[in-house]
């Protein structure tokens, strides 16, 4: 089998074999015509089923390792699809630390329809386990939490599910399938389901909105298929064109932006404005070896405790270079404050208790110079000193 660099840069290659076109067309259409009365070309409409959504959807399956995926219109999307796989009465432990909007969907629409949910420490895996009931039908947990970066023990919330026969899905959007497949952690273990954001990493340019959904069981690859297209909120064909575009560099994407944010976070350690840094890259972090041990990479994404709001509020609006706006994983560097972007839903105190206080800062590095980062960052700390 190919490595999984050059499955990335050949994804969706030569799927067109009328023309032999190398970049997969996009087929802006909403039905197909038949051939004749009880014939299909397979495609039928393109809710249910589309030749770009499914070039997109065959090489996530091949990059996942798994038997099937599903293409959505957004990450929330995709994972709104998944909730649906639960019944009335269904109770899910959750990883605490998850995007905000993992806690708004569950705790504002799906608790509405009688689906619950526990949350529990990232880290804890026995708080996972001492979490279960009998009406308990799965653990979700990010690969990486948000905005802290704590690394969940991932083989091991996976060796519990299998014990308590409960479905495990991992949301992989901050590490990707590059850095880690989540299907397949060894010794027979690993995810039932994975969801990304592929708004971030694997579209990779700030310029697109899709989720991904991979599914290593037949059977169950059947149920998701079931309510992708029951549920309708599939992925469009010109972003599902441009995900594929994505995912061709995302090797060269990610092994750049893992080299700047490694050194930018180094420099951050060392300057007098900075409480603390959160990286898993850093050989002190908490998560730095845990990660390493069923992972190839540590991300591009790191936060940071300025010592006031002050500092902060300088910081984002004194960057040039670095663009003070949601989001992640994308070309371009991004700096966010969780407190009052991605994780605004939550109560004041549970943004406390989860360590996204007013003073946290998230960077999302991309693919500029790091020298020229650097300097745009050190630029903003000495103005107003």
């Amino acid at each position: 089998m190919p490595q999984l660099a050059t499955l990335l840069a050949q994804a969706g290659r030569q799927t067109d074999p009328l023309t032999g076109a190398i970049s997969t067309p996009i087929y802006q259409t909403a039905t197909f015509a038949h051939p004749a009365v009880g014939e299909s070309t397979g495609f039928d409409y393109t809710r249910s089923a589309n030749p770009t959504r499914k070039a997109l959807e065959d090489a996530m399956t091949a990059i996942e390792g798994g038997v099937a995926s599903f293409a959505f219109a957004s990450g929330l999307a995709a994972l709104s699809t998944l909730i649906c796989l639960f019944n009335q009465g269904d109770h899910l432990v959750v990883a605490e630390g998850s995007y905000g909007g993992t806690y708004r969907l569950l705790d504002q629409v799906f608790a509405r329809f009688g689906i619950s949910a526990t949350y529990v420490p990232v880290t804890d895996t026995a708080a996972f386990a001492a979490a279960i009931r009998p009406n308990t039908r799965a653990l979700l947990v990010e690969s990486l939490s948000n905005p802290c970066l704590a690394v969940p023990d991932l083989p091991a919330l996976a060796q519990l599910a299998r014990d308590n026969d409960k479905l495990f899905i991992v949301d992989n959007t901050f590490l990707t399938p590059y850095w880690l497949r989540p299907l397949d952690l060894g010794d027979g273990l690993g995810a039932d389901i994975v969801v990304h954001s592929a708004s971030k990493f694997l579209a990779g340019h700030n310029d697109t909105i899709a989720g991904i959904v991979s599914v290593r069981d037949p059977a169950l690859a059947e149920r998701v298929g079931y309510l992708q297209n029951a549920v309708g909120a599939v992925l469009a064909p010109q972003d599902a064109w441009l995900t594929l575009r994505g995912l061709k560099t995302l090797a060269l994407r990610l092994d750049a932006q893992q080299r700047s944010t490694l050194a930018i976070a180094r420099w951050l350690q060392t300057q007098p404005q900075v409480k603390h840094v959160y990286y898993p890259g850093l050989e002190d972090d908490p998560g730095h070896a845990r990660l390493q041990t069923f992972a190839s990479g540590f991300g591009s994404v790191l936060s940071f405790e300025l010592a006031d709001n002050a500092a902060v509020a300088r910081l984002v609006e004194g960057v040039k270079l670095i663009a003070f706006a949601e989001s992640l994983g994308g070309v371009e560097s991004l700096i966010t404050i969780p407190a009052v972007q991605t994780h605004a839903n939550l109560s004041a105190e549970e943004r406390l208790r989860l360590g996204v206080t007013d003073t946290l800062v998230r960077l999302s590095l991309g693919i500029e110079n790091a020298d020229d980062l650097i300097t745009d960052i050190a630029t903003a700390f000495s103005l107003h000193k």
